[in-house]
């Protein structure tokens, strides 16, 4: 079957058709390291690793590129008790680990912007000598984007130049046009001399937008299938991007692709507000499984509301998303007691919602129906059945990144977690074999003394089962 996925610059769902048959190129926005990773981060990491694994499932070759912004002006001004790039590469050290801990596979090339400046420069040569760049008009060593040269400036988000708000990225008494954007920044008398490199406009750094261009340019090619990054990134990084880049004679993206971003309890997250949550709140307040799965479970392209139990994290949606992946969890360990899972390919209909723009709410329902199917099944007897349909669930789980099974989630599960495991499967071992020899009284005491630690038990026609109550 043919994939689908909504391209915002024609605002419509389009077939997707590879530059190169069977292999597609991607590049995504990765982090500005200027502070800690919150949930919109991971959100949007998580958003695009699926559609990595959906197109790598339908038999295609990813290259998948995404980038680390580790000079900016926020970089700068957040770097007050160490060096710029120590805060640069102490903060990309923490979005990588939470990218690894929800299961976020490695990208294929990770390229840092200060490790790309002469593609930076080869790049705004091109567009000076194009007609689309101009040195700055005072003498400084800044490089402007001429926006009223391009006709096509304000296609993707489909603004004239005229309503379109001036560029806050520089000083603008070099520019033409107060909505120009800096393609080069000179360097400031208060900017560390690290934070500079050599040019032939003069000593600066590049630009936010000018940095993306050239690494997808260098990674990918000069045209490459996908373009992803938030929807809060549409305007103006992704606009100028795609300004600069076709200016420059460029193919660059054929499909641009924006993930939504997340509320919490109906607010966008801001720092007045107090209101942010951040990957490391969130891996605390729950599995990291599960965070996936809260994260996996909504359409890549709407907005997710985050509700909270009056402000607390224990509770409200992410309670909702434990319980519900739980009941998974809970069939698979049943199905497991019976036999080996078989290897099974996912059911048709979540294979067309996952090929229509990657639709996982109706996929998510597959996975919960086939689910439901499962246990039935298991509650009858009929072993054959249960295990058919507990093997298409893991096929869905495996591509969804949500294998329980996968050693991303159990590479750091505690020795107590292990040995309370350990402890609590050595009596109901004794607790079947008191059953079998008729011992009801010893079964007994043993379930009691379970739930007397909080460890719940249930019996099944065929097996056991515990949780944690």
């Amino acid at each position: 079957m043919t994939v689908r996925i909504y391209d915002s610059r024609q605002q419509a769902v389009v077939d997707l058709q590879p530059l190169q048959p069977g292999r597609v190129s991607m590049y995504v926005c990765g982090p500005t390291v200027q502070s800690s990773p919150h949930i919109g981060h991971v959100r949007s990491a998580v958003a695009y690793d699926v559609w990595r694994r959906w197109l790598e499932h339908r038999g295609l070759r990813v290259a998948f590129v995404r980038n680390v912004t580790d000079i900016d002006d926020k970089v700068l001004v957040n770097a007050v008790d160490e060096p710029w790039w120590a805060l640069a590469y102490r903060v990309e050290l923490e979005f990588s680990a939470a990218y690894r801990a929800v299961g976020v596979l490695a990208p294929t090339y990770e390229p840092r912007a200060t490790a790309s400046v002469p593609e930076m420069h080869a790049l705004i040569a091109l567009l000076i000598e194009r007609g689309h760049a101009y040195p700055a008009l005072d003498g400084s060593a800044d490089v402007y984007f001429d926006v009223r040269s391009w006709e096509a400036y304000g296609a993707l988000t489909r603004q004239s130049v005229e309503k379109m708000e001036p560029a806050a990225d520089a000083d603008p008494r070099g520019k033409r046009d107060p909505r120009d954007f800096a393609l080069w920044k000179a360097q400031k008398d208060d900017e560390p001399e690290s934070a500079s490199w050599a040019s032939p406009w003069g000593r600066g750094r590049p630009g936010w937008h000018i940095e993306c261009s050239a690494m997808a340019r260098r990674y990918l090619g000069d045209a490459f299938d996908i373009h992803g990054g938030g929807l809060d990134l549409r305007f103006p990084h992704h606009e100028n991007e795609l300004a600069q880049s076709t200016a420059a004679g460029l193919g660059f993206a054929s499909v641009w692709s924006h993930n939504g971003l997340v509320n919490v309890d109906g607010e966008k997250m801001s720092k007045s507000l107090g209101n942010s949550i951040f990957a490391a709140d969130l891996l605390r307040a729950v599995r990291p499984i599960v965070a996936r799965y809260f994260l996996v479970a909504p359409h890549y392209r709407s907005t997710i509301d985050l509700r909270t139990a009056d402000g607390s994290l224990e509770g409200g949606s992410l309670a909702e998303a434990e319980t519900a992946f739980g009941r998974i969890e809970a069939m698979l360990d049943r199905a497991a007691r019976i036999g080996a899972l078989p290897d099974e390919a996912v059911p048709d209909a979540f294979g067309a919602a996952m090929d229509d723009d990657l639709s996982t709410p109706q996929a998510v329902a597959v996975l919960h129906d086939t689910a439901r199917a499962a246990n039935i099944a298991l509650d009858a007897g009929d072993d054959r059945a249960a295990l058919q349909r507990a093997g298409q669930v893991l096929a869905m789980l495996r591509v969804l990144g949500l294998d329980p099974g996968d050693e991303v989630w159990h590479s750091g599960q505690s020795a107590e977690a292990g040995a309370l495991a350990s402890l609590v499967e050595t009596l109901l071992a004794e607790r079947r074999s008191a059953r079998e020899a008729r011992d009801f009284a010893a079964s007994d005491r043993i379930r009691d003394a379970l739930a007397a630690a909080g460890i719940l038990v249930e019996d099944g026609k065929h097996t056991t089962t515990w949780s944690i109550a």
